[in-house]
């Protein structure tokens, strides 16, 4: 099974020194760093505002891939969530078993 994790990051240095990390470390076979996006949530009760940097990961171990995640994330509740993949071209599928 593979799995595309999604993550959002502070800034695009936090995304970058992260899925390089986890890349290396195989946990991931691939991530993509987007375009910074505006999120507006509620934390401790107050509704904030702030610039963050959505990335996607390609796996085959999400959960170590979240718990890795998490543990080197900045933020104390980082969103970091997991979909499998149903359907996927073949050769990718394996290149992403292969890679993480």
């Amino acid at each position: 099974m593979i799995a595309t994790v999604y993550a959002l990051f502070a800034d695009a240095a936090e995304a970058e020194r992260i899925a390089e990390t986890v890349v290396t470390e195989r946990l991931a076979a691939c991530a993509n760093i987007l375009a910074p996006c505006r999120s507006i949530y509620r934390w401790q009760g107050v509704v904030e505002r702030a610039e963050e940097v959505p990335a996607l990961f390609k796996t085959a171990a999400p959960d170590a891939l979240i718990a890795r995640i998490a543990a080197l994330h900045s933020y104390d509740v980082p969103a970091v969530v997991s979909w499998p993949i149903d359907h996927a071209h073949l050769p990718y599928a394996n290149w992403v078993q292969e890679n993480s």
